[in-house]
Order: structure tokens, then C-alpha cells, then sequence
């Protein structure tokens, strides 16, 4: 089955694709209309994006301009974006931002609207007020999800102690999907089993490392195994999450990665899975265990 049409079906009853171009540190209209253009091209629908990538004009302008070039409608794309920790806790000001979101994509409505992290700007990490401010946001987003400017509300970056506290008091709605950081060097096997049990869909970044760290993509043991299944150390990071259920949005502007990318239809053996799932473990993005 070709990667690019397996979807997951949510919690809130709407599917998204498994597999979504990334656009962190994407910036500049022409480079966005590029990568959006290879990427529905060779068959990618969903696109991740957020408020502090500062994109999502460019993107708009992008899908308004290549939607009928593909003979694609609205309802063929799956977007996603998220609320800036600058937001978290102002109800007035999420609103604004989602309406913000919409206008600058383009949209009636998003897709995915996520809570891009725990804390809130300008508060310390161990601050008590971040837990009422998380909370004030996911009444706020149950709100405008019901109003269906959002079709599914989710979160970034949440700790099982984070989620823990959010299902305790969801006010009706679940997050159907955390976002985190998940690759074979940080595998957050304990959050995604609780994940797993709870229905909320585990959806990785950083899933090839960083721009600035790329020892993941360099690991002599990633690379010996991607050297015997004949594919590039990217396609079988990307395949190692796949194969546990975890959607990836790989980031990439160059049009050969792009491609490479969803190149996903091959099968990692259960032991080359196992050896992939006991490397050591390093973090490479921001570290939410911290926030309150």
C-alpha cells in the first residue's frame, strides 16, 4: 500500500495522513511555493505549519495558486497549525490568533489546531500558573473547535504528567493528538504506550534530528541498517516511526528530499526494529519535562 494514502483515524472522528511536509525554518514566499508545489506534486496532503514559523501567509498564498493546478480541493489538504506560547491562557488573544490562522492560510477552517507548548512566554518553566494557563487555552479551543473553526484540537510537546492533567479536565473535547519529538535516539516509550491507551494519536518531529545536530542521520548503526535495506539513513528513521503508528512531518526544501521522503514502501525487519529502538538516548529539540 502506498504511504501516501494511509491515514489515522482521530479521536474526533475527522483522518489525517500518516505522512505531512514539515515547514519549520521555511521561510520566504518563492522557497515556500517551491516546497509546496514539489510536495503536492508527488502526493503529499498534509502540510505543518505554526503561528511562530511566521509561514503561514506564504503557504496560503502557495495552496490558493496550486490547489487547481493539481485538481485538488480544500477538502483534499490536511493542514495543520499552532497556538504560539505567547497566546497560552489569553482567551481573546487565542481567538484572534486562530482567526489570524485562518486568514493568513486562506481557510474556512483548520484541520489540526494544536497547543504548541505547555508554558506560556515570559512565565518560568516552574511557575503553578502555567497548569490554570494550559488551562484556560483548552476551554478557550473546545470553544472554537465546537464553533468549527477547528476540526481537531490537539497539543505539543505535553508530558504524560501534562496530558495526565488535561484529561483530568478536557471540557468534553480529548486531544486527539500530541505532537513530539520521537526518533530512534529519543523514544518516548512511556508516553507513547499512555498515548496509546488514552486514543491520542502520537505524531513525531524532528524524526531525522535537527538542522544544527544531524548525529541521528550520521549513527554507524542507522547507517549500516540503511545500508542493508538499500534506502537512505531519512527514509528508515522515517519508516521506524511509521511501523509503530506514528505519523511523521518531515521537514525538507530540497526537491530530491521531497521526494526521498514519503519513498516509504519498504518493511523494517523486527530485528533490525529492535536494534533501531535500543540506541542510546539523546534530546535534541526544546525539553518541556520542566514546565509545571
Amino acid at each position: 500500500m502506498n504511504v501516501l494514502s494511509e491515514c489515522i483515524h482521530l479521536s474526533s472522528g475527522y483522518t489525517m495522513p500518516l505522512i505531512g511536509i514539515g515547514t519549520y525554518k521555511i521561510q520566504g514566499r518563492e522557497t515556500i511555493y517551491e516546497v509546496i508545489d514539489e510536495s503536492l506534486k508527488v502526493g503529499y496532503r498534509s502540510i505543518d505549519t505554526a503561528a511562530v514559523y511566521r509561514n503561514e501567509e506564504d503557504i496560503g498564498f502557495a495552496l490558493k495558486e496550486l490547489l487547481s493546478k493539481y485538481n485538488l480541493q480544500r477538502k483534499d489538504i490536511f493542514i495543520t497549525t499552532k497556538l504560539a506560547p505567547s497566546d497560552n491562557g489569553n482567551a481573546e488573544g487565542i481567538h484572534q490568533s486562530v482567526l489570524k490562522s485562518l486568514k493568513s492560510l486562506g481557510l474556512s477552517y483548520i484541520d489540526l489546531y494544536l497547543i504548541h507548548w505547555p508554558g506560556a512566554a515570559r512565565i518560568p518553566e516552574n511557575s503553578q500558573q502555567n497548569k490554570h494557563l494550559r488551562a484556560c487555552t483548552w476551554e478557550k479551543l473546545v470553544e472554537l473547535h465546537k464553533l468549527g473553526l477547528i476540526r481537531s484540537i490537539g497539543v505539543s510537546n505535553y508530558t504524560i504528567d501534562h496530558l495526565k492533567e488535561l484529561l483530568n479536565n478536557h471540557y468534553g473535547v480529548k486531544p486527539a493528538v500530541n505532537q513530539v519529538e520521537c526518533h530512534p535516539h529519543y523514544r518516548q516509550e512511556e508516553l507513547i504506550k499512555f498515548c496509546n491507551v488514552e486514543g491520542i494519536h502520537v505524531q513525531a518531529y524532528s524524526s531525522l534530528g535537527t538542522s544544527t545536530d544531524t548525529s541521528l542521520l550520521k549513527d554507524p548503526v542507522v547507517n549500516d541498517i540503511a545500508m542493508k535495506l538499500n534506502v537512505s539513513p531519512a527514509r528508515l528513521l522515517l519508516k521506524w516511526a511509521l511501523q509503530q503508528g506514528i505519523s511523521v512531518i518531515p521537514k525538507a526544501i530540497k526537491k530530491e528530499h521531497i521526494r526521498d521522503n514519503i519513498n516509504l514502501n519498504f518493511i523494517i525487519d523486527e530485528e533490525k526494529m529492535k536494534i533501531l529502538s535500543c540506541l542510546p538516548q539523546i534530546k535534541y529539540a526544546w525539553d518541556p519535562q520542566n514546565v509545571y
